[in-house]
């Protein structure tokens, strides 16, 4: 049985079916995926790329399959969020920056170092959209640009 195949990735608020992806699985450019409804699809892009919120897949024969984001084991840091966000930057974790607190992947070595420099870490559960790269739109594995 042949599959659907996506032919593109493209910005909509509107979708047909439905796909769950957590941080890491937004990243990709071949593999087959499956709806909540079942449907599985060929995604084949030119190259990889992170998929966004507001964005889905369009495949070959005009459906849109709307991306929604997992929940997820994160750790929810409050305090001086200015120092800690600095701290975490310079180890290259990813981040979701919030007005009243920032949210990174649950990382023991990460959430003991925050603790020690002062911080109020507690574990969440709840999709995770850090920011994206300085270099490039979503994320990126290098500094060209």
């Amino acid at each position: 049985m042949d599959l659907p195949s996506c032919l593109d990735v493209v910005h909509s608020h509107k979708a047909d079916e439905f796909v769950i992806l957590d941080y890491h699985a937004r990243f990709l450019r071949r593999k087959v995926l499956e709806t909540e409804g079942g449907l599985k699809f060929l995604v084949d892009l030119p190259k990889t790329r992170s998929i966004s919120e507001n964005e889905a897949f369009a495949l070959e024969d005009g459906r849109l399959v709307g991306v929604v984001f997992a929940d997820e084991e994160l750790l929810q840091i409050k305090g001086d969020l200015l120092k800690f966000a600095w701290h975490i930057g310079n180890r290259h974790v990813p981040c979701q920056i919030e007005e009243a607190r920032l949210l990174i992947q649950n990382d023991h070595v990460i959430k003991e170092m925050l603790i020690n420099l002062g911080a109020e870490v507690e574990t969440v559960i709840e999709p995770f959209n850090p920011e994206g790269g300085a270099y490039g739109h979503g994320r990126t594995h290098s500094h060209t640009h």
